[in-house]
């Protein structure tokens, strides 16, 4: 009767079956597995690294912080060193901020 005017509403096909999750999750899981790999694990061994050098690090040795300052280790705390920059200057500063430790006799050289 209405048919002129709103056009009659047919039953539709089955919709197609929806795929499971695992299939929906893949993408998630690859990206997760990408940056493990990419970002999270190096930075990890970076840190364990870091950490182990501190560790070693002895009285006598030349290392340089951070920041740029070259020193010879004179004495070694629980969270600081005290570095010699020149003859008689010591400046101390955080373990942390040690960047590496150089090998024996640049200092001189430079």
């Amino acid at each position: 009767m209405l048919d002129f005017i709103l056009s009659p509403a047919y039953a539709q096909a089955a919709a197609p079956a929806q795929p499971n999750a695992l299939v929906q999750f893949a993408p998630l899981v690859v990206l997760f597995v990408l940056f493990y790999f990419l970002l999270i694990r190096p930075q990890m061994k970076r840190t364990k690294e870091h950490r182990q050098m501190l560790e070693k690090i002895a009285k006598g040795d030349e290392v340089v912080t951070n920041g740029g300052l070259a020193g010879k280790v004179a004495s070694i705390g629980e969270a600081y060193v005290t570095l010699e920059v020149a003859e008689g200057v010591s400046v101390k500063v955080q373990k942390a901020s040690v960047g590496s430790v150089l090998p024996k006799g640049t200092l001189k050289t430079l």
